[in-house]
């Protein structure tokens, strides 16, 4: 059975840190929901009921526009290795960009990657765990370098370029505002 919470509390934190990824889940009020696996060290717990998470360029830029249409954001971790449980954090985000003011400092708090596309600064309004036994065991192998590379091969200017031609606008043909100035 599901238990809330109004916090983010120390096992939650002890359990987050374990994992080697988490899932994020954004929608529009209409159109497609996004459900997108994320890794890397791209996620930092600020406080009870605070997250900061990188977002990295990827083919897809969905959240960005979800979260501009609706703010409504939900994380998600599985206990894969050891702990049977799922976990997910539901609140409000907002879209960081690099132009904003904020994005660098929040962004010194990651290691340093080009390809550093958003950052989602979400207002955790309830935790919830529950029974992760069916949840199969995976053993994790280490992290993969594809993205790091992809990024760092394509340089400053390279990335400019993917965003401008591939990641203005969403699946549903919502607009992202990856390139604006005024947002």
């Amino acid at each position: 059975m599901g238990k809330q919470f109004d916090e983010i509390s120390e096992d939650h934190r002890a359990f987050i840190a374990l994992q080697h990824m988490f899932f994020s889940g954004s929608a529009a009020p209409d159109g497609k929901v996004n459900i997108s696996p994320k890794g890397m060290d791209s996620l930092r717990i600020m406080g009870p009921n605070r997250i900061v998470w990188r977002n990295l360029t990827g083919s897809g830029n969905e959240t960005a526009a979800h979260i501009a249409l609706h703010s409504r954001m939900t994380l998600m971790w599985c206990g894969f290795e050891k702990r049977p449980m799922i976990m997910r954090a539901y609140g409000t985000a907002k879209c960081i960009h690099p132009r904003d003011d904020d994005f660098d400092e929040l962004n010194a708090m990651f290691p340093p990657l080009i390809g550093a596309r958003q950052i989602y600064d979400m207002h955790v309004d309830m935790m919830q765990t529950s029974c992760g036994f069916a949840v199969p065991f995976f053993d994790h192998v280490g992290p993969r370098d594809v993205l790091k590379d992809w990024t760092t091969n394509k340089g400053p200017d390279g990335i400019a370029e993917y965003w401008r031609d591939r990641n203005q606008t969403t699946l549903d043909g919502f607009p992202t505002h990856i390139l604006d100035t005024t947002t």
